[in-house]
C-alpha cells in the first residue's frame, strides 16, 4: 500500500475521530531553575495587554516552511502551535528515513513592559495507526535561546492502537524556567515523533500523526505570568 493510499484510507477515521479527543493528564520531569533576573512575586493573571509571537524560524522534516502557525489565546494565558504535514510512518511506500519527524521552532515572543512568562503546561496531541507489534514515541522539550535549562518528555505507545492520543507534560511551579526580565530571548520548541515497525508484519504500515486538517487539533501552551522587577533608578 502506497504511503499516499495508506494516508488517505487511514486518517479519514482520524480527522472525524480528532475533534471527539480527551485530555489526558502525565507529570513533567523537568529540572530547570529560575532566571538569575528572574519575577518578584508569586504568579498572577495574564496581562491585559496584548502578547504577540513571531515565528523566527522553522526547523525540520515534520514542519517544512508554511505548514506550521502558531496563534495566542485571546486572553494571554496560552498560545497554540497547528501543524499541517507532520507524520512519521514506517512501511510500504515510506521512506527510509519516513520513520522519525521533527520540529524545530524559534518564536519571537513580544510581552508587555514588566511582565515575564513561562511555560507551566504543554498539551499535545494527534492520531496513531500502529500495527500489532509496532511502537512509536513523541518526545518534547523547550528552552529560551541562551540558557541551559531545558524540560523534556517523552511518551510511548504500542501497538495494536487506532486512535486519537494526547499527552500532557506539566512543570511545577517552583521548577518554572522564566523567561529573563529586561531581555529579549527567543523561546525554542523542539518536537518529534518516531515510528518503529517492531514485530509487526513489514508489509503493514504504521503511523503516528501530530498535523490535521481541523485547526481545533493543535498543541497548546499554557502560559504562567509574573511581575518582573522594578528597574533601578
Amino acid at each position: 500500500m502506497s504511503r499516499s493510499l495508506s494516508r488517505t484510507l487511514l486518517t479519514g477515521c482520524a480527522a472525524a475521530a480528532l475533534t471527539a479527543a480527551t485530555a489526558l493528564t502525565a507529570s513533567a520531569t523537568a529540572t530547570p531553575a529560575r532566571a538569575a533576573a528572574g519575577p518578584v512575586r508569586g504568579p498572577i493573571t495574564a496581562p491585559p495587554d496584548k502578547i504577540v509571537i513571531e515565528l523566527a524560524t522553522v526547523n525540520g522534516s515534520g514542519c517544512r516552511e508554511g505548514t506550521a502557525e502558531v496563534a495566542v489565546a485571546p486572553d494571554n494565558t496560552a498560545f497554540t502551535v497547528t501543524y499541517s504535514e507532520y507524520t512519521a510512518q514506517v512501511g510500504p511506500g515510506a521512506p527510509p528515513t519516513g520513520f522519525r519527524k521533527n520540529c524545530q521552532l524559534n518564536l519571537r515572543v513580544h510581552v508587555p513592559n514588566g511582565f515575564t512568562y513561562a511555560i507551566v503546561q504543554a498539551d499535545y496531541r494527534g492520531f496513531a495507526y500502529l500495527q500489532p507489534g509496532a511502537f512509536g514515541q513523541e518526545k518534547a522539550s523547550y528552552y529560551f535561546q541562551g540558557m541551559p535549562q531545558t524540560s523534556q518528555r517523552t511518551h510511548h505507545f504500542n501497538g495494536p492502537l487506532n486512535d486519537n492520543w494526547q499527552t500532557t507534560d506539566r512543570t511545577e511551579y517552583a521548577d518554572l524556567v522564566w523567561a529573563p526580565c529586561g531581555e529579549k530571548r527567543n523561546f525554542n520548541i523542539n518536537t518529534e515523533l518516531r515510528v518503529n515497525a517492531g514485530t509487526s508484519s513489514p508489509t503493514a504500515t504504521s503511523f503516528m500523526a501530530m498535523d490535521s486538517t481541523d485547526a481545533s487539533v493543535s498543541t497548546l501552551y499554557h502560559l504562567a505570568w509574573q511581575v518582573c522587577p522594578a528597574p533601578r533608578p
